[in-house]
C-alpha cells in the first residue's frame, strides 16, 4: 500500500523551476533512495513534500490524505518527519534537551521515548548533558535521527544523512537506518553515497534535470551498468 505518493511535482525557487513533474511512491515499511547528480532536484523534492518549498503543480498524498498545501508544522503532525542535511540539531542545547524539543507535540511524558532513543543510540546515552554543538559530525547525525524519532513517525525523510562522515561512521549511520526500518518506520533517503544507500534500499529512483529518469529495486539499480557508470563510480 502506498504510504507516500507524489504525482507530477513541479516546484522551484522564485522564478527558477527545479522540478519538472517528478513522481515517487514510498510503500509502508520500505526504504527508498533518490540518487542523481548534484543540482538535479533531490533536496528540493524532499522540501516540497514537507511544505518547505511550494508545490506549483502536482500533488502529495500521505496515508491517503492530500497534504500538498500543508505547512511544515502540520505535515509533522501527520506522522512524517524530515531531517535536513545541515542545521538539524540545536547546538546550544544538550543532547537530552534536543530530544525533549523533538517531542514538543507529543502531549505526554517523553521520558520513556528518550530512554528508547538512548537504547538505539548508545553514544548519545553516554553523555546526555553534553551540548550538541560539541558533538562530532557523526554524533550530530545520530542526534538528528533520534530527535526526529521522538515523534514516532511513520515515514522519515533523510537528506544526505552520511554527508561529511568518515567511511566507518557512515557505515554506522546506515546500520542505524536498517534498525529504524526494522521497527516499522519507512524511510526516504537522498544520498550522494549511492552505492551504500542502494544496498539498504528496497527501491530507488534516479533523478536528472529535475525529472524522473529511472525507477527500480535497489539491487537492480546496483547491477545496472549505466547507473554504475554514472552514479556509482564504476
Amino acid at each position: 500500500m502506498a504510504l507516500l505518493e507524489a504525482r507530477d511535482i513541479v516546484a522551484g525557487y522564485g522564478e527558477t523551476q527545479i522540478l519538472h513533474g517528478v513522481s515517487l511512491v514510498v510503500n509502508e515499511g520500505e526504504i527508498v533512495t533518490i540518487i542523481g547528480p548534484n543540482g538535479c532536484g533531490k533536496s528540493t523534492f524532499m522540501k516540497a513534500v514537507v511544505g518547505l518549498v511550494r508545490v506549483r503543480t502536482g500533488s502529495v498524498t500521505f496515508r491517503g490524505t492530500d497534504i500538498t498545501d500543508y505547512p511544515p508544522e502540520r505535515v509533522v503532525r501527520t506522522g512524517l518527519c524530515y531531517v535536513p542535511q545541515s542545521a538539524n540539531v540545536f547546538p546550544s542545547l544538550s543532547i537530552r534537551e534536543n530530544l525533549e524539543m523533538g517531542a514538543f507535540i507529543r502531549g505526554d511524558d517523553a521520558r520513556a521515548r528518550i530512554d528508547e532513543m538512548f537504547g538505539l543510540f548508545p553514544d548519545l546515552a553516554r553523555r546526555p548533558t553534553a551540548r550538541a554543538g560539541s558533538l562530532s559530525g557523526g554524533q550530530r547525525q545520530m542526534l538528528a535521527l533520534a530527535r526526529a524519532l521522538m515523534l514516532d513517525p511513520v515515514l522519515l525523510l533523510l537528506d544526505e544523512p552520511s554527508a561529511g562522515l568518515s567511511p566507518a561512521i557512515m557505515g554506522m549511520v546506515f546500520e542505524r537506518i536498517r534498525e529504524i526500518n526494522a521497527t516499522g518506520v519507512a524511510l526516504l533517503l537522498v544520498e550522494q553515497q549511492a552505492r551504500e544507500a542502494l544496498q539498504v534500499s528496497d527501491r530507488g529512483y534516479v533523478l536528472s534535470g529535475g525529472e524522473n529518469r529511472l525507477e527500480d529495486g535497489g539491487p537492480a539499480l546496483l547491477d545496472n551498468p549505466e547507473v554504475a557508470r554514472l552514479y556509482l563510480g564504476g
